[in-house]
């Protein structure tokens, strides 16, 4: 139980620091999206560093590679919120 709570603030702080660096009137809001934003950025960054060799089997992103995923993340949301709009 305590791990998800660890993983719900870790992913919270690297969604704020993401949309800081990414700033975009078109990027997700809200406390529930910032944090979904950094969990899903440490998810994909995870995938992509075993992807590559950058981390073993089994290890995850850290804070960093977190920020980095969710940057990745928002730079998606970006290009489908043109592509629509």
């Amino acid at each position: 139980m305590g791990s998800w709570i660890g993983v719900l603030i870790i992913g919270f702080l690297a969604g704020l620091v993401a949309r800081f660096f990414a700033r975009d009137p078109k990027n997700p809001s809200g406390c529930l999206a910032t944090t979904v934003l950094g969990v899903v950025g440490a998810a994909v960054f995870t995938w992509l560093g075993q992807q590559l060799g950058l981390y073993a089997e089994g290890a995850r992103a850290g804070f960093i590679g977190s920020v980095l995923g969710a940057m990745i993340v928002l730079a998606i949301w970006q290009a489908l919120a043109e592509r629509r709009g």
